[in-house]
């Protein structure tokens, strides 16, 4: 029912779900545990979430210090270009990114595993995004990357200044921050 598509970086996968679609509209499966596992991805969701975003907003980039978070990302209805950024100290790929255009019409996901920074900017008018993970949200653990960090370099295809929370503003560098997993 899935199509697994591996990344540059070990352990993200653009997934592309089977759609069943007529004159009448479309039915398809989001998430399937023994398919994920078959693909290698075991993992145990406890938490779903949703948000509703503007154009040029840019959330991120966050990730859990003390209980990190694997997600499956996906976009219900709009468009967005999703990020995760490698943070895991031994991998051959700490501190790169890859980068995915998740809509509501290519119904693709996103798995993040655990030791990631995450991240995305809304391209369309509005976007709803959704996610599953595999451990709670713990707004006391919770850190982030700047998102224009020069060393990390994301190609971020939105021009205009995008529009940011506070704390998003703020987060130090990939360097400063020291974040390993």
């Amino acid at each position: 029912m899935f199509t697994f598509h591996k990344t540059d970086i070990e352990g993200v996968y653009i997934i592309e779900p089977k759609v069943f679609g007529d004159e009448r509209g479309y039915f398809m499966e989001t998430y399937r545990e023994s398919d994920f596992r078959e693909a290698g991805l075991d993992y145990k969701f406890v938490q779903d979430n949703q948000s509703r975003s503007r154009k040029g907003v840019l959330r991120g980039l966050h990730y859990q210090r003390n209980f990190p978070q694997a997600k499956l990302v996906r976009v219900i209805s709009g468009v967005v270009f999703d990020v995760a950024v490698d943070l895991r100290k031994n991998s051959p790929t700490y501190g790169k990114w890859v980068g995915a255009i998740l809509s509501s019409e290519n119904k693709h996901m996103l798995m993040i595993p655990r030791g990631f920074a995450h991240g995305f900017v809304v391209l369309s008018d509005t976007a709803e995004f959704v996610y599953k993970c595999d451990e709670m949200y713990h707004p006391e653990d919770e850190g982030g990357i700047l998102w224009n960090d020069p060393n990390i370099g994301i190609v971020w295809p939105y021009q205009e200044d995008p529009l940011l929370s506070e704390k998003d503003k703020k987060h130090p560098t990939l360097k400063e921050s020291k974040v390993e997993f």
